[in-house]
């Protein structure tokens, strides 16, 4: 049985910890590290159905970058962006290199479980849609 996995990619160490810790805890399969060159060492060994993905991180790789790496490795990851800068126009740009959405920090958990409840639909197979709506049911009942 497939179940699908989250890979959190945040150079902010605290909401790094704290958002996988909040995901592990409905059940969601998850990973994170602090780079984008750690996350495309990852993305090689291991499958992620969706990444979560901070556009603004110092060192070599920023988020967009990322994104573009990760869409060369593996074209079907739906990739959410996240921005705390408020930076729209880089977003976009995320978006035109094939972002499946953004939302802007601070986040709220059941906004960001719903992107990936939709972000898994996109993938359109039946194993998908039940965990989407696994999801949904867990955002009603947290």
């Amino acid at each position: 049985m497939h179940y699908f996995n989250v890979l959190i990619v945040d150079d902010e160490e605290d909401f790094l910890d704290t958002l996988m810790n909040r995901l592990k805890k409905r059940g969601i399969d998850t990973a994170g590290c602090s780079s984008g060159e750690k996350a495309i060492a990852l993305i090689k060994d291991k499958l992620f159905d969706v990444v979560i993905l901070d556009i603004k991180m110092p060192g070599g790789m920023d988020g967009i970058e990322t994104l573009r790496e990760i869409k060369k490795i593996r074209p079907d990851t739906e990739i959410l962006l996240l921005t705390g800068h408020g930076s729209v126009e880089t977003s976009v740009e995320g978006m035109k290199e094939g972002a499946f959405d953004y939302l802007l920090k601070p986040i709220k958990l059941e906004a960001l479980l719903e992107r990936v409840a939709k972000a898994l639909e996109k993938k359109d197979t039946e194993e998908h849609r039940r965990q989407s709506e696994q999801i949904r049911k867990a955002i009603k009942y947290w």
